[in-house]
């Protein structure tokens, strides 16, 4: 896990890799410039042109904060990033683009060589991060590269697309949160219940009209913040659960048929459940 700067600390880290492993002579610049920017010629350019939150790690649960045992924060915000790596060099009047070629065949040579960044080309704040930085080729159309280039209203040039996975940054320190404390009184052998996480049982009653009141279960829900979505209508959120069960009004125009009642508990506890609408 890392900082919020941890986006620029990747593009660093892949431009060290890129300077210390290419094997031209002389050797070739690496820029972090957009299209329109003059960077000069035979160069490597990585442009950032997109970045989007990792679909596979969007849904983790709180986790103990590293080297606090008694303390657990937020999941850190999980991202993949989106280059495109575009060569420049000067043309020949004989041979073309030949010279831009060779650039671009040893630089994407350095990225399969190294599909996961060496330690010893990362940035100081990347070294101790928890994930491991992954560079692969990535599938983009002809007609998206040209919206890209095109965006820059610059004529389009050679550019292979790359996606690295995965960046996490951190939430604020202030967003972590204690373990329920365990011992009360120094000297005395009385211990709480152990820290249990909340979970939802159930929903009652699992069928019926649109506007109906259901009631929802679990264990260990009291002191923790509820919400219950369907689609992407927040119909709930209780500022703290006062009781293992909580009562729910369903929408009165909900369609008939099955609808996804999502319920989630401070994000420590996620389930689906399904209410069957009916006449």
């Amino acid at each position: 896990m890392s900082s919020p700067t941890a986006i620029g600390m990747v593009s660093e880290s892949l431009r060290n890799l890129l300077l210390g492993e290419m094997s031209l002579v002389p050797r070739v610049k690496v820029t972090l410039l957009a299209p329109d920017e003059v960077g000069g010629e035979r160069r490597v350019n990585l442009f950032l042109y997109k970045l989007q939150e990792n679909p596979t790690l969007r849904n983790m649960d709180w986790q103990l904060k590293a080297g606090g045992p008694d303390t657990i924060v937020p999941p850190p915000l999980s991202l993949d990033l989106f280059y495109l790596m575009t060569v420049y060099a000067q043309n020949d009047p004989d041979t073309g683009n030949a010279s831009a070629h060779q650039v671009l065949g040893d630089a994407m040579r350095v990225f399969y060589e190294f599909p996961i960044l060496p330690p010893g080309y990362l940035v100081a704040g990347l070294k101790d991060a928890r994930e491991q930085i992954r560079v692969f080729p990535n599938t983009l159309d002809l007609d998206e590269l040209s919206q890209v280039w095109t965006t820059f209203t610059q004529p389009y040039r050679l550019s292979v697309p790359y996606q690295v996975s995965v960046v996490q940054i951190d939430p604020l320190a202030e967003k972590a949160r204690p373990m329920p404390r365990r011992v009360r009184t120094i000297g005395k052998p009385q211990l709480e219940v152990p820290f249990e996480p909340p979970q939802i049982d159930a929903m009652d009653p699992c069928r019926g009209p649109a506007g109906t009141t259901v009631t929802i279960s679990g264990r260990s829900l009291v002191g923790w913040r509820g919400y219950v979505t369907i689609g992407n209508r927040l119909i709930l959120d209780a500022q703290e659960l006062v009781s293992d069960q909580f009562a729910v009004t369903l929408p009165g125009d909900l369609q008939q048929g099955f609808q996804e009642v999502c319920i989630d508990v401070s994000h420590l506890c996620r389930r689906t459940l399904f209410y069957e609408v009916t006449p």
